[in-house]
């Protein structure tokens, strides 16, 4: 019986391997940057601020970190108030910050505002209109996409809405999404980018210039992921290239604006099963600096931010301006 054909493990079969299909695209190893944390901190919502300053959030413990980029301090800048769990924060071109928040993980999620010391809080989504806030995304005119993070993969009960620049009107943009997750816009502002989590894919949506109107054939699913929990949140550079952080798989793949792969940034120590849960890139403004966070959850490891460089610099957006 000695001659039965055996499957062997390759040096590649950690708990997350590389898809065959993505070994052969261009791959780096990002390097460690700054420890947020030396306990387990879901980290979410990296953002840049006018002065270059990196703030970013805790998704359990409602905390608002602040990362001083020179000396690389970090400190707790404030906290959502408790059982918000804010899971991105975006910065308005008025200066304060915009809160994704996924409340009791079912339907009390919200967006709420505050100025950069966390004074003043304003809601502007409310928790009573039933969505689960996970990411949002703002226009040049001071509107914003968010996610509604809802569903399971056979009952996709989330999508995309678009809120007003006077934040009066909540327009459904795509519906039928199963936990619609990371939300860019195109450098034109013209599609949005958004990632389906729990059906792995990656879809690319046009829009009119009222914001929320799709076009005819005008949304296509140009990437389906392999492996699980699959794409979490995105970013864009300068060159109209989408950054996909990939949870529980320890990396960040990289697309061009046809939605071809064209690279991946791996987080350290992912080929022993730590810091998988990758969850947020961000390329800091007028560098091609590329930061992603992550956790090594139970391992011990803490809460980490890593850095690569990306193919081109980050997008001079309005934020910026």
């Amino acid at each position: 019986m000695n001659n039965i054909p055996k499957l062997n493990y390759e040096s590649d079969s950690t708990f997350a391997p590389i898809p065959p299909a993505e070994q052969g695209i261009q791959t780096i190893t990002a390097q460690p940057f700054v420890k947020i944390s030396d306990e387990f901190e879901q980290l979410e919502g990296l953002c840049f601020d006018r002065d270059g300053n990196l703030y970013l959030v805790g998704v359990f413990s409602g905390s608002v970190f602040k990362v001083d980029m020179e000396t690389k301090e970090v400190s707790v800048a404030y906290k959502a108030p408790e059982g918000y769990a804010p899971a991105a924060l975006k910065i308005h071109k008025d200066g304060r910050h915009f809160l994704a928040c996924l409340g009791n993980f079912k339907d009390t999620g919200c967006v709420i505002a505050f100025q950069p010391d966390g004074s003043n809080m304003e809601v502007i989504v409310g928790p009573e209109k039933g969505f689960l806030v996970d990411d949002l995304v703002f226009d040049s005119d001071g509107g914003f996409y968010f996610t509604d993070f809802k569903g399971y993969s056979c009952q996709p009960d989330g999508g995309i809405y678009y809120v007003s620049p006077d934040y009066k009107t909540i327009t459904p943009v795509l519906k039928n999404m199963a936990v619609a997750n990371g939300i860019a816009l195109s450098t034109d502002e013209k599609a949005i980018w958004v990632t389906e989590m729990s059906n792995n894919r990656l879809h690319f949506i046009e829009v009119e210039d009222d914001r929320t109107t799709i076009p005819a054939f005008g949304t296509s699913v140009p990437y389906y992921f392999t492996g699980f929990d699959g794409p979490d949140s995105i970013c864009i550079d300068g060159d109209d290239n989408l950054y996909v952080a990939m949870y529980q798989q320890g990396r960040c793949m990289v697309f061009n604006k046809g939605g071809y792969p064209i690279g991946q940034v791996l987080i350290p120590g992912r080929e022993e099963g730590k810091f998988m849960r990758s969850t947020h890139p961000m390329l800091r403004p007028e560098t091609d600096e590329l930061y992603i966070c992550s956790n090594d959850y139970t391992n011990g490891g803490g809460s980490w931010i890593f850095v690569a460089r990306g193919f081109g610099e980050a997008h001079k957006s309005y934020q910026f301006k």
